[in-house]
């Protein structure tokens, strides 16, 4: 049974596609005062960026995938009154030489309940303000300046900034061309990762983050990760049986801890990390490029920022966009 929408609030709804994902959050406020309240969280892994790093085209399969999970989500936002709804696509879309097929079917299948709406590939700078709100939201600004990390499938979104009385203030913000599918598709093919290949993805992540080398991460006190594969590493450094999402967020890891974690996971075959009870079965197979990535951000941020823990937030881009829906029916 769908519980009814209170009086004076509002349900909004939102969508992350991601290049590995697809999520959706329905939750409930009041335009104009902060706070929401899940009503629906939902993800799936659809692989929609799956071999897009090669052929520069989102295949038949990840669309048809992509079409059958948003038809779903587009349904359940119109059973829980959803108002008003946003959908927000990531990295595997920005380049394909076919993203106008994927355009035009999220057009297609959200206008069926919501007119109008479709997903949309935003700027940097609204990516890193979106991420830095939906993570942060529910810590003590009073322990900033933090720096967060939202690792995705084909990207990593760093993002340095602080907060007080819900005005966010951005300090440096960069996106990075590493991620959990990206990288295991460009340098780990064997089961398990042979050395060789593991030193290949540590050259590339480590070319990666010297881009980033201009972001005031000495600035931070907390750092924070978000998405998947910082949840899942949390969840298997708490040796947790099943995944748990509430005792999941916000929990406090040491880097130690976690650099041990990764490097575990990346000498495990796919079958061994599918066997871990918090692991999806769609992460198995890249998680392990996921941990590299995750173990290089924990190196830079404790070499730079003095930090030794990660907080992992169950919050990220993802209630920034329902967020800044409830924010747009305020206005």
């Amino acid at each position: 049974m769908i519980a009814p929408v209170e009086p004076g609030t509002v349900r909004v709804g939102a969508v992350d596609c991601g290049t590995n994902s697809i999520r959706l959050l329905v939750a409930e406020g009041v335009p104009g005062r902060p706070g929401l309240t899940d009503v629906v969280r939902e993800m799936r892994i659809i692989r929609l960026g799956e071999g897009v790093d090669a052929t520069g085209r989102l295949s038949e399969g990840a669309l048809s995938r992509c079409r059958t999970a948003l038809t779903d989500y587009a349904a359940t936002m119109a059973a829980h009154g959803v108002q008003a709804a946003r959908m927000v696509a990531t990295s595997a879309t920005r380049d394909a030489a076919n993203k106008d097929d994927f355009f035009g079917m999220t057009a297609e299948v959200l206008g069926e309940h919501f007119p109008g709406a479709a997903a949309e590939v935003i700027s940097g700078q609204t990516e890193a303000q979106l991420t830095f709100a939906g993570a942060v939201v529910d810590l003590d600004p009073r322990e900033g300046p933090f720096v967060v990390a939202d690792l995705g499938g084909g990207s990593t979104e760093i993002v340095v900034g602080e907060f007080d009385d819900d005005e966010l203030t951005l300090l440096g913000a960069q996106s990075l061309d590493i991620g959990c599918v990206r990288i295991t598709e460009r340098t780990l093919h064997s089961d398990p990762p042979s050395s060789g290949e593991v030193s290949q993805a540590r050259s590339v992540i480590s070319e990666a983050l010297d881009t980033a080398a201009g972001l005031p991460l000495g600035r931070a006190k907390r750092f924070v990760g978000v998405a998947g594969t910082f949840t899942t590493l949390s969840a298997v450094a708490q040796g947790m049986a099943e995944y748990d999402s509430a005792a999941l967020h916000n929990s406090v890891i040491s880097l130690e801890q976690m650099r041990e974690v990764c490097a575990r996971l990346v000498a495990s075959t796919v079958s061994e990390r599918r066997a871990l009870g918090p692991m999806h079965p769609g992460r198995a197979d890249v998680i392990g490029g996921g941990a590299l990535v995750a173990s290089a951000l924990c190196d830079a941020v404790a070499d730079r920022a003095g930090i030794t823990e990660v907080t992992v937030s169950e919050k990220d881009i993802l209630d920034g966009i329902a967020m800044s829906v409830l924010s747009g029916l305020a206005g």
